[in-house]
């Protein structure tokens, strides 16, 4: 996987109250591309931040009808990855080290 892929799969990390208390745990929590499968994304993760990566878990979250000034819109869907790392590994997504 050429790093440009890597790059699509991953969009970006989730700095949440939850993934803050996920990284005490060795887990890392990050927003994916919808279409990403658990293989490509625990690839695109090692090959980005140089880490060894135990597990991957995702979750994909449907997006919900809204009403905003009597217009219906719909959110898009998003797909999250909580991605497990080995003993020892770490990653401080404020900084990418």
């Amino acid at each position: 996987m050429s790093l440009l892929k890597s790059y699509d799969v991953i969009l970006r990390p989730l700095i949440t109250e939850k993934a803050t208390l996920l990284a005490e745990s060795n887990q890392v929590v990050f927003q994916v591309a919808k279409t990403a499968s658990k293989p490509q994304i625990k690839q695109a993760v090692e090959n980005l931040f140089k880490v060894k990566v135990k597990a991957v878990n995702t979750i994909v979250h449907k997006g919900k009808t809204k009403a905003f000034r009597g217009r219906i819109a719909k959110q898009s869907d998003s797909k999250k990855a909580i991605v497990t790392l080995a003993d020892g590994e770490s990653i401080d997504v404020t900084t990418g080290l």
